[in-house]
């Protein structure tokens, strides 16, 4: 597949997000999916294998972090079978913004591992003082 139609999955994966389209997103990416978000003390960190571990993932998320999935306007073609994109996230209850990196390979016109780059320690603090009832 071209880079180009590379790019094009993952954005229709990120827009399936969007929608709450769970099939829609499940079609996009290989069954042996690996999604790993470095971290600790943070609900979203660790290493989640296999379309179960993408929902759960996704269930986990719905709870703890608001999200805009809107992937950014810089994308970094390494490869024809790897793409890059960007996006924002807010933890709940405050508004917190992150920037996040995402390193995703495309094979076959599906996704086959997600690697998050974000500061998951500084979410699991804000998170910690959201809980606390402090400002």
């Amino acid at each position: 597949m071209s880079i180009e139609k590379n790019i094009q999955t993952v954005k229709d994966f990120f827009a399936a997000i969007a929608r709450g389209d769970k099939e829609g997103l499940l079609a996009l990416v290989a069954e042996d999916i690996e999604w790993i978000i470095p971290g600790e003390d943070w609900p979203l960190a660790g290493t989640r294998h296999r379309h179960a571990g993408l929902a759960d993932l996704l269930e986990t998320a719905s709870k703890s972090i608001e999200t805009s999935t809107e992937p950014g306007s810089s994308w970094r073609k390494e490869t024809g079978s790897s793409s890059s994109a960007s996006r924002g996230e807010r933890s709940k209850p405050r508004t917190r913004r992150s920037r996040t990196i995402f390193a995703i390979t495309v094979r076959d016109g599906r996704l086959t591992s997600i690697r998050e780059y974000v500061d998951t320690q500084a979410l699991a603090r804000a998170s910690q003082v959201d809980a606390s009832g402090l400002p």
